[in-house]
C-alpha cells in the first residue's frame, strides 16, 4: 500500500517542480508508474482484510477500486491535455494538483478501516471535484451544476455523519468490528432512522433515482477529466459505503430497503428511457451510468453474497466503459465544438478508427458477451429475480432498453449522411487511440479473468 500512496504524495512537490515544457510528460510517466504497482494490490492470497496499520486495510472489495483509481489518473492528465493547451502554466499545475488530491483522498477512503476516516475521505474528494467543474468547466451553466453538486452531496451525508456521531456513544466505529455490532438490540423504529440517515449520503453519490438531478448537470458542465472521474470511481464510492455500513445494519432493518429498491427498480426502466429521448451526447452518457448504478443499488441492498460480486463487477466494468464513451464524446466534441446528436452525424467517414472505438465502447456498455459488464448484469439480475420474481420485470425491461439507447448513440453520432460543417475537421492523434486502448485493454483482459473483480465470493 505504501508503494502507492508514497509515490501519490511525491507527485505533489513533482507537479509544481517540473518544468514547464516536460510538466504533461513528467505526470503522465509517474501516474502511469503508480498505475502498474498498484495491480500488485490483485494478489489475495486470503478471504480475510489484509491489515496495512490499524486504520488502512484492503480486501477483494476495496483493492479493485484502489486500482481503478490508480488506473484512470494518467488516463485523465492524457485526455486533458488539449482542453489545458492555451492556459498558463500555473493553472495546468493546478489543474493536475486536483486530480492528485481526488487520488490521494479516494485510495484513503476505500482502504480505510474507521468510519470516520472514511467520512472524512469521503467529503474530501469535494473539494477537487468542485473546483474541476466550476473553474475549468465549457459553459456558464458550470457554477450552477456546481452548486447543484456541493448542496446535494452535503445535505445528503450530514445525517451520515450524525448517525457516526450517534454511533460512536454506544461503540466502537472500526469496521473490523461491524459483525459484533450487528448483534446490538434496540427498538426497530430508532434502527430504521438510524439505517436510512446513513444510506442516504451513498443514495445521493451513487445516485438512487429521485436524487440524481445534480448528476446530468455536473456531467455536462465538467471538462473531460471531471466526467471521467465522476463517472469512473466517485459513484462508486456509494457502492462501496453501502457494502461496507450494510453489514452492521441491515440484519435489524430489512423493512426499510423496500422503498429504496422499488425506487431503484423504478429508476433503472425510467432513466434508460429518458436515454432514448436525450439530444446532449454527455447527458446521454450521463443518465446510462444512473440507470447502471440502480443495478448495483439493487444488488447491494439485497444483501447477498452473489449480490455484492455482482455489484463489485459491474461497478470496475462500468467505471471503464462509461469512461472512455465521455472520452469518445469530447473527442468529437473538440473537432465539431458540439454535443447534440443530430450535428455530429457522419463520423465514421471522415474518422473510421474512431468509429471502431465508438462501436467497441457501445457494445460493453450494453453489455455484450463476453464483457465484464455482462458477467455484473447477470450476476445482478439473479440475485434479483431470487429474492424476488417481479424484479425480472423491471432489469429485463432495463436491459433491452440499454441495448436500444447504446446502437441509437452509435447510429446517431457514427452513421448517417455528412454533416456540412464537418467536412474539415482535425485527424484523430495518437494519444487519443492511446488513451482508448487503455480503457478497453483492461475489460478486454478481465474476460479471461473475472475473479480479479468478483469481489468476497
Amino acid at each position: 500500500m505504501l508503494k502507492i500512496l508514497m509515490p501519490t504524495i511525491m507527485l505533489l512537490p513533482t507537479t509544481w517542480l517540473a518544468p514547464s515544457k516536460q510538466l504533461w510528460m513528467m505526470t503522465t510517466s509517474h501516474t502511469l508508474m503508480i498505475a502498474m504497482f498498484s495491480l500488485t494490490l490483485l494478489y489475495n492470497p486470503t478471504n480475510t482484510p489484509q491489515l496495512i496499520n490499524k486504520w488502512l486495510a484492503i480486501d477483494q472489495i476495496s483493492s479493485p477500486l484502489i486500482i481503478l483509481t490508480c488506473w484512470l489518473t494518467p488516463l485523465m492528465i492524457i485526455a486533458s491535455q488539449n482542453h489545458m493547451n492555451n492556459n498558463p502554466y500555473n493553472y495546468q499545475r493546478t489543474y493536475i494538483m486536483m486530480f492528485i488530491m481526488l487520488q490521494l483522498s479516494l485510495i484513503l477512503a476505500f482502504s480505510s478501516t474507521e468510519l470516520i476516516m472514511f467520512y472524512i475521505m469521503f467529503e474530501t474528494t469535494l473539494i477537487p471535484t468542485l473546483i474541476i467543474i466550476t473553474r475549468w468547466g465549457n459553459q456558464t451553466e458550470r457554477l450552477n451544476a456546481g452548486t447543484y453538486f456541493l448542496f446535494y452531496t452535503l445535505m445528503g451525508s450530514l445525517p451520515l455523519l450524525l448517525a457516526l456521531l450517534t454511533l460512536y456513544n454506544t461503540t466502537s466505529l472500526s469496521m473490523m468490528n461491524m459483525q459484533l455490532m450487528s448483534q446490538m438490540s434496540s427498538n426497530g423504529y430508532s434502527n430504521n432512522i438510524m439505517w436510512i440517515s446513513c444510506m442516504l449520503a451513498f443514495m445521493v453519490k451513487m445516485p438512487l433515482y429521485g436524487l440524481h438531478l445534480w448528476l446530468p448537470k455536473a456531467h455536462v458542465e465538467a471538462p473531460i477529466a471531471g466526467s471521467m472521474i465522476l463517472a469512473a470511481v466517485l459513484l462508486k464510492l456509494g457502492g462501496y459505503g453501502i457494502m461496507r455500513l450494510s453489514i452492521m445494519l441491515t440484519p435489524f432493518t430489512k423493512d426499510a430497503i423496500y422503498p429504496f429498491l422499488i425506487m431503484s427498480l423504478w429508476g433503472i426502466v425510467m432513466t434508460s428511457m429518458i436515454c432514448l429521448r436525450q439530444t446532449d451526447l454527455k447527458s446521454l452518457i450521463a443518465y446510462s451510468s444512473v440507470s447502471h448504478m440502480a443495478l448495483v443499488i439493487s444488488a447491494t441492498l439485497v444483501h447477498t453474497p452473489w449480490g455484492f460480486s455482482g455489484a463489485v463487477a459491474l461497478m470496475i466494468a462500468h467505471g471503464l466503459s462509461s469512461s472512455m464513451l465521455f472520452c469518445l464524446a469530447n473527442t468529437s466534441y473538440e473537432r465539431t465544438h458540439n454535443r447534440t446528436l443530430l450535428l455530429t452525424r457522419g463520423l465514421q467517414m471522415i474518422l473510421p478508427l474512431m468509429a471502431l472505438w465508438w462501436l467497441m465502447a457501445s457494445l460493453t456498455n450494453m453489455a455484450l458477451p463476453p464483457t465484464p459488464n455482462l458477467m455484473g448484469e447477470l450476476t445482478i439480475i439473479t440475485t434479483l429475480f431470487n429474492w424476488s420474481n417481479i424484479t425480472i420485470m423491471f432489469t429485463g425491461a432495463g436491459v433491452i432498453i440499454t441495448a436500444l439507447y447504446s446502437l441509437h448513440m452509435f447510429l446517431m453520432t457514427q452513421q448517417g449522411q455528412n454533416q456540412k460543417h464537418i467536412n474539415s475537421i482535425l485527424p484523430t492523434y495518437t494519444r487519443e487511440h492511446f488513451l482508448m486502448i487503455m480503457h478497453l485493454l483492461p475489460l478486454m483482459m478481465l474476460i479471461f479473468n473475472p475473479n480479479l473483480i468478483w469481489g468476497q465470493t
